[in-house]
Formats: C-alpha cells, structure tokens, sequence
C-alpha cells in the first residue's frame, strides 16, 4: 500500500468529504533517531481484544510497528466492554501517555470527554469523527480521526459475491447497528445490485434490505453471532459476509457444520492471511488499511508533527481494498477481476457512485 500524508484536510464537513479523494499517509522520515525519547504511545482496544485477527489486531499492529520506529514501548489497555472504556482512558492519562488512539465507534464520547479534559495529549479516533455535537466537524482539536469509505471495497466484494454465487442469494449479518458496521453492508448490497444491473440478474441480499438488517448486537464470536450465521445460511446462501470483527468465527463454524459449498468474505484485515483456520472458506476479504494509517499517524506524532486533520481511507489513495481472491482464484468466473478493476475505476472517477455515510 502507498503510503501518504495524513495531513491538509480542514475539520469542516466539506472537508471531510473532500478527503476521501486525499491521498493516503506519507511515509514519515527520521524515525526513532529524531523521536522524543519521552514520548509515549498509547492505545486502548474496542470489545473483541487485540487478538480478533481484525479490527483491533490491525490497530495494534499499526501500533507496535510504529513504536519499533520510533524506539519506545507503547502502553496497550484492552476493553472488555463498554462500561471499561472511561476507565481505561482514565488509566493511560494517568500513566503519562502522549498520543492515545482509541479503536472503534462506540469509544467516541468517552474519547472526546478524555480529550477535552486533557487538551495537552494527542487522541487518534479509529473509525469516528468524534462529532458528539453533531455539527459535522471533530468536537476537539486535539483529536485526529482516521476513518474508512469501506462501502468502496464492500463494493467490489458484493459484486464478486454476485458473480461467484450459484444459489443466487447471498448473505450478510453484522455486529452493533451502527455506521461502521452498515457501511459494508451498504456497500456490499450496492455491488450486488450494480452486478444484478450489468448482467441482467436476480441475486438476493439477505440479511439487510439497506436499512434494517440482521445483527448480533455485539462483536463477540458468541452463541448470538451463531444463531445469527445459522438463520441467513437456512435461507439458502452460498455467500456470507459477516461485519464485526470475530463473529466471522461463529460463521465460519456455521458453514463448515452445514455441509454445505458456502463461501465466507472477511473483513478488515485479509482474513487469509491473519486466520488461517478458515483460509478455505474466504472468497476474499474487504480491508482497511489501519495498520498503516496508525503506524504513519503514531510516527508522525513522535516526530513532533501531529495533525488533527481528518483521514479517510478510499480506493483512490488506497486506505480501503479488496484482497485477493486466494484459493478461489479458478473457483470465481473467468475475468471477474478485470471487470473489478473496471469497476474500481470508475468508483475512483466518479463515474460509478457508492453511497455511504462518509460521502453524503
């Protein structure tokens, strides 16, 4: 992935949906010879834990590279659940952290409350603007947020799911209902609508009609996110997506119990490569690029040059993708990926339109 600057968006709302046609982060010079030897990078995880194989293992790993650069050793809390979020802000400010990146929506008030008491510390919001006042702008300046258009990746990955699937219906479920979490499933239902358009189809998307859907309620690979799984795959699917970090595990053993030829889409990270416990199962995966936007803003940091601007990840500068295809490589119709890179451009050059939260 290209990396490229963080910088020069203003915190206004036309800004923020200016950015998703900014470049991605560039790459930071200097590196832990010019860093501040006191500065301390911090980070505190959303439910699921640094180990999810997703969401919050690509923050951690953003991180930690980061903190090799610079030559420190960052100081990492997780969250169990929401009622731990205050808590654990409480507990890196009170250990002396310098930049705190907060990883998830549901974070974003207790984070704007902890920056707006403490505007002597750098926040980094992953996946919210912090606008709890709802003027379209990040609440405080001291807060930089780094969010994702992955409706232009989930796209391309309702599309593919489309063209591969043979039922002629395709599934999706997510955790929380909630922005980040729909944005995919926005995008997903808009790729199989696009494919549905080009090739004269009838696919169905079950799980979510665009405005209300299926969802677990939390991102736990619990008996909930099982029953969720279960209930799309008896509707006949042979293609799953699920949004929320580790319940793509409850729906992976849902389709290896159903015996059935079920492919599953990751999302994030690329599943096949962080999990390879269900590498035979992926399709693909849908990714965001955090791991590189945390590493670049965390350095950045340390080098003494934070910047509150906003960042949002597209196709454009490469802070959303698809990955590729894997072991489905001769199992998905022949030039499928050219017209995803047809169709990839277009998304880029305005020509074809996704809509999500991020671009209204």
């Amino acid at each position: 992935m290209k990396k490229a600057a963080l910088s020069g968006l203003a915190l206004t709302a036309s800004a923020v949906l200016l950015a998703g046609c900014g470049s991605a982060p560039e790459e930071t010079t200097g590196g832990g010879a010019e860093a501040d030897s006191d500065f301390l990078p911090c980070m505190i995880s959303d439910e699921g834990g640094f180990d999810d194989k997703s969401f919050n293992q690509l923050g951690y790993e953003g991180l930690l590279a980061a903190g090799e650069t610079l030559g420190v050793e960052p100081v990492t809390v997780e969250s169990n659940d929401e009622s731990e979020y205050a808590g654990n802000l409480s507990s890196l400010v009170d250990q002396n952290c310098n930049l705190i990146v907060t990883v998830g929506f549901k974070l974003a008030a207790d984070a704007n409350d902890a920056a707006e008491a403490n505007p002597d510390i750098h926040f980094v919001s992953i996946d919210e603007l912090v606008d709890v006042d709802g003027d379209g702008a990040t609440d405080q300046d001291n807060i930089k947020p780094l969010v994702y258009d992955t409706a232009q990746a989930a796209f391309l990955g309702g599309y593919a799911a489309a063209a591969y699937s043979e039922a002629g219906k395709v599934g999706t479920f997510g955790g929380a209902n909630i922005p980040t979490v729909t944005i995919f499933m926005d995008g997903f239902r808009q790729g199989v609508e696009y494919w549905n358009e080009q090739n004269d189809g009838d696919v169905q998307v079950v799980g979510w009609d665009g405005s209300d859907g299926v969802f677990t309620g939390a991102f736990a690979a619990d008996q909930a996110a099982v029953n969720a799984a279960q209930g799309i795959v008896d509707q006949g699917v042979d293609v799953l997506l699920p949004v929320g970090g580790p319940i793509y595990q409850s729906a992976a053993s849902v389709i290896r119990d159903s015996g059935r030829e079920i492919a599953l889409i990751g999302t994030d990270a690329d599943v096949y490569e962080s999990d390879p416990s269900v590498a035979d199962l992926l399709l693909t995966s849908i990714q965001k690029g955090m791991d590189i936007s945390v590493q670049e803003t965390v350095e950045q940091a340390g080098d003494g040059e934070f910047d509150a601007s906003p960042y949002i990840g597209t196709l454009e500068n490469g802070g959303v993708s698809i990955a590729p295809f894997h072991d489905f490589e001769d199992k998905v119709p022949e030039g499928l990926q050219d017209e995803l890179d047809e169709i990839s451009a277009g998304i880029i050059n305005g020509s074809i339109e996704v809509q999500s939260y991020l671009a209204e």
